[in-house]
């Protein structure tokens, strides 16, 4: 009897072992150090893997390392990783799939791929939604469906966000809504 009970305390516990490695694997925790303060991450790889492991990997690679927060639309979203303090863009990786269809919406606090008219086109540029946008939302597989794949959420910070969201905003060259003063994405690390 002492030998079964021994069994099933240690299936119970491997099962318990196996499901909280699961739960880690599912998301990743994300610190980006901005010039207004710091965003605290939760990327959700369970619903966005392509998409968490393409935002990871430029985080490996120090890319967003002094890149900035480029366009800033106040009722609307903070968009950033794709320039430098120069408004040159930095090369990137090739696009990944669109996985907007994943069930995740363009809710305040939540982190998407931002992309051009090509649904497949994202690669290391994100925005933070700063309201809920459910127009940008999956509805179909079509050239005005797709939407914008969220892939995690801010869990802290958010009023480092908001101050983003707050500043003066001009036209710089082609570039519209680039804040006045820059808003500089020091350093991205992924939270062990």
């Amino acid at each position: 009897m002492k030998a079964v009970c021994r069994h099933f305390v240690l299936f119970v516990f491997s099962a318990i072992l196996m499901t909280t490695s699961n739960v880690q694997a599912d998301t990743a925790t994300v610190k980006m150090e901005t010039s207004k303060g710091t965003i605290v991450l939760e990327l959700d790889a369970a619903n966005a893997p392509l998409t968490v492991e393409n935002f990871l990997t430029y985080v490996r690679e120090g890319f967003y390392d002094g890149t900035i927060f480029h366009r800033v639309i106040s009722n609307f979203m903070i968009q950033g990783g794709g320039f430098t303090s120069e408004m040159a863009q930095k090369p990137t990786h090739d696009p990944i799939r669109n996985e907007a269809n994943n069930g995740l919406g363009n809710d305040t606090g939540t982190i998407a791929m931002a992309r051009t008219n090509d649904p497949h086109s994202a690669t290391a540029q994100f925005f933070i939604n700063v309201r809920d946008n459910q127009f940008l939302n999956f509805s179909g597989e079509n050239p005005q469906g797709w939407g914008y794949a969220v892939f995690g959420k801010v869990t802290e910070g958010m009023e480092v966000v908001n101050a983003i969201r707050d500043v003066a905003t001009t036209t710089r060259g082609p570039f519209q809504d680039v804040p006045v003063e820059t808003v500089t994405i020091e350093k991205v690390s992924i939270v062990e």
